[in-house]
């Protein structure tokens, strides 16, 4: 496998420590396994996460020469901590306690076709949830809103100064950059060169563009620098790419975006061939205008969830805002130390096509620092990438309360014993919206203690939220509606 201008430079800083007349006598290691960048950066930030095979490595270096390297290496800054909004840990604050209760919605139509309206009413019910979200004391600065939709084609063909493969072949998204020009092109081309590492073709980048008059100054001081970048499987690897050897497209950019995040310190709200989020440290109503692309006519889907966001009794992030990759959150996720350190702990034992060739620099699969909502959306995102369907994935998650349920189907009974042995639950409360840009759905944890309710409409309008009003409805239009049970 090909490796970066960065993984190059920490081999040859080994090398020469080798050569060094004053260096001590030592067995030298693979210049890409105990010196990797990654190992660097886990040990000297969170040495308690090492993996076994990075332990492993770390015992044939030498306690000077790996202090050398240590020191040499580039600390990368999380993007949850550069485009942050709150204080480090003091006191009773701790930034692991990241919680949100918030307003989500999603608006999808049946009549199988994509279109700029289903845009349009996500966005009106997104500003009919603003009372669910938090305003802070600049009065410009929100705790968090986004919209999550399919791919927009059309747009980005019309947009972009580079050909574009045909619609699902290739994968885009929204990258958080540094504001440094310098930094930000330094990080840019090691992305470019961590793209090819997967196998696939870098196609290019577009600025995004963005209107930030109308927000506050807490935001804007936090705010990223926004590119979007897309690729596609290169051409050389085709032959794997369709014996599925390396993954599929949407593997391979996870793999790819968990590498960036880890090394480079990019975040991607996401990077898939069918879906694309746009949020930010945004109110309800500064998300249109603060991205006009989502005023453009060429904008269109099936489907979109579009979110809220009330830190409860902690700070706003840029990162943090929702909706994530794969789901919308209303609640808490009050069980999360607990599903954190079994994820964390299944690490060493996890064996799947979509890991690839050096699964260890994925890792923590749940990245510290992160809020309850984006450790779930990364265990599901994960768990339906690796060849489950994402409404499996999310039983798996949230499932019902199955256990003293006498009356429930045995064929159901059995799919939750076997995935109780799989994971545990993450429990709420908690209302999810979800899509893998093909269906969209929603879910209550078991306990039932956050509203969700659905409305279809006879032209197959489909509107789901945490609350009643968000859309304008003819009531004798509406030919089905109820609320979403517990479980």
């Amino acid at each position: 496998m090909r490796r970066s201008t960065l993984e190059r430079k920490i081999g040859l800083i080994a090398l020469e420590g080798q050569a060094s007349t004053n260096a001590p006598d030592r067995v030298a290691p693979n210049p890409f396994r105990g010196t990797h960048p990654e190992c660097i950066h886990a040990e000297r930030a969170h040495p308690q996460r090492l993996t076994p095979v990075m332990r492993a490595e770390r015992a044939k270096v030498s306690p000077e020469w790996r202090k050398e390297l240590i020191m040499s290496a580039p600390q990368v800054i999380s993007p949850f901590e550069r485009f942050a909004a709150f204080p480090e840990k003091q006191g009773l604050y701790d930034p692991a306690n990241e919680h949100e209760n918030c307003g989500m919605a999603a608006v999808a139509t049946l009549r199988g076709t994509p279109g700029h309206d289903i845009v349009d009413h996500a966005l009106y019910a997104l500003r009919c949830v603003e009372h669910r979200g938090a305003v802070g004391g600049d009065v410009g600065t929100g705790d968090g809103a986004g919209i999550l939709t399919q791919i927009p084609d059309e747009l980005f063909r019309a947009v972009v100064d580079f050909n574009l493969p045909q619609q699902g072949d290739y994968a885009a998204g929204t990258a958080f950059l540094p504001q440094d020009e310098a930094e930000r092109n330094q990080v840019t081309a090691a992305f470019e060169e961590m793209a090819a590492e997967q196998g696939l073709t870098f196609l290019g980048w577009r600025d995004v563009p963005i209107d930030d008059s109308m927000i506050g100054s807490m935001s804007r001081a936090a705010m990223p620098y926004f590119k979007q970048a897309f690729v596609t499987v290169a051409p050389e690897d085709s032959e794997e790419y369709a014996s599925s050897a390396a993954g599929s497209l949407d593997q391979r950019a996870w793999r790819l975006r968990k590498r960036a995040q880890n090394r480079l310190g990019v975040y991607f709200a996401s990077l898939s061939s069918k879906t694309i989020t746009y949020k930010g440290m945004l109110t309800t109503a500064q998300l249109e205008p603060f991205y006009p692309d989502l005023s453009d006519e060429r904008y269109t889907s099936t489907l979109g969830i579009v979110h809220s966001r009330f830190s409860t009794n902690t700070f706003p992030s840029w990162p943090l805002a929702q909706p994530l990759r794969q789901v919308a959150h209303n609640g808490e996720i009050n069980t999360v130390e607990g599903n954190r350190n079994w994820m964390r702990a299944r690490q060493s034992m996890m064996s799947s096509e979509l890991l690839g060739d050096d699964p260890e620099y994925l890792f923590p699969i749940c990245t510290p620092g992160a809020s309850d909502s984006t450790s779930f959306d990364e265990a599901a995102e994960m768990l339906m990438l690796s060849g489950r369907p994402l409404s499996q994935a999310m039983r798996m998650m949230i499932p019902e309360a199955w256990e003293n349920h006498a009356s429930m189907d045995p064929k159901l009974r059995a799919f939750y014993e076997y995935h109780a042995m799989l994971m545990e639950a993450w429990d709420g409360p908690a209302a999810m919206a979800f899509t893998d840009g093909n269906q969209l759905g929603a879910v209550l944890d078991r306990n039932g203690l956050r509203p969700a309710r659905c409305w279809v409409t006879d032209d197959g309008l489909v509107v789901l939220s945490s609350e009643v009003g968000v859309m304008d409805l003819d009531p004798a239009r509406v030919v089905r509606k109820g609320r979403v049970a517990p479980g």
